[in-house]
């Protein structure tokens, strides 16, 4: 189910649930400060950090649920709505059996299956998987060298693929994927992992030609 948002351990620990929703989470929070070894420009607007400390808290929730799937960040023209740029980031879980170290659990017998059980991801620090975020963060920063000049008012919104058994609060509508319609290009970012989730990034851009 696609929502919308309608509001404009240690080193050597290794990765929990819990410990990885908020690996993510934190990813997706941009606001200015050093972090991932990086000075990092973030938004000074009241109401720009309330909205998205409302998306990246119902995140949280969905993470450490299993309940997302995909967080997709849509730039368009604050006049025309057109979509400029779309960037997608798939949340995949790597490692189904962990839990949450707070939740009971149960055992139960497996159904027998002719397939292989895939292997377990290898366990991770959160210190490499903060290098990998780093890296992902400046290829952000360097996409300015291939991203079209945005010349117009833009607005954005934030769009959640979400299991259909999730449970989505009232301020989140279904929306349509809002993809690029015309001259879209793609470009693939990297990718980090905290050995429980992954994360692979996508950005989409309307191309427009040369640019002086």
């Amino acid at each position: 189910m696609l929502q919308q948002q309608q509001l404009l351990q240690r080193e050597e620990k290794t990765i929990t649930l819990k410990g990885s929703a908020r690996i993510v989470v934190e990813f997706f929070n941009f606001h200015m400060e050093k972090k991932y070894g990086l000075n990092l420009l973030v938004t000074s607007h009241e109401g720009v950090q309330a909205y998205l400390s409302t998306i990246l808290s119902q995140l949280d929730k969905w993470i450490v649920a299993k309940k997302i799937s995909t967080l997709v960040l849509v730039i368009s023209s604050k006049n025309t709505r057109e979509v400029l740029e779309r960037w997608s980031f798939d949340v995949q879980l790597e490692n189904s059996s962990v839990t949450n170290e707070k939740e009971p659990t149960t055992t139960a017998a497996k159904p027998t299956s002719s397939l292989p059980s895939p292997p377990p991801a290898p366990s991770r620090t959160e210190k490499q998987t903060t290098q990998e975020i780093a890296a992902v963060m400046r290829q952000i920063t360097a996409s300015v060298t291939f991203l079209p000049m945005l010349d117009e008012p833009c607005t954005f919104n934030v769009l959640a693929y979400t299991e259909k058994d999730a449970v989505v609060p009232a301020e989140w509508i279904d929306s349509d994927p809002r993809l690029i319609e015309r001259n879209a290009e793609q470009v693939k970012l990297r990718s980090f992992s905290t050995s429980v989730h992954r994360v692979d990034g996508l950005v989409a851009y309307k191309y427009v030609g040369d640019q002086l």
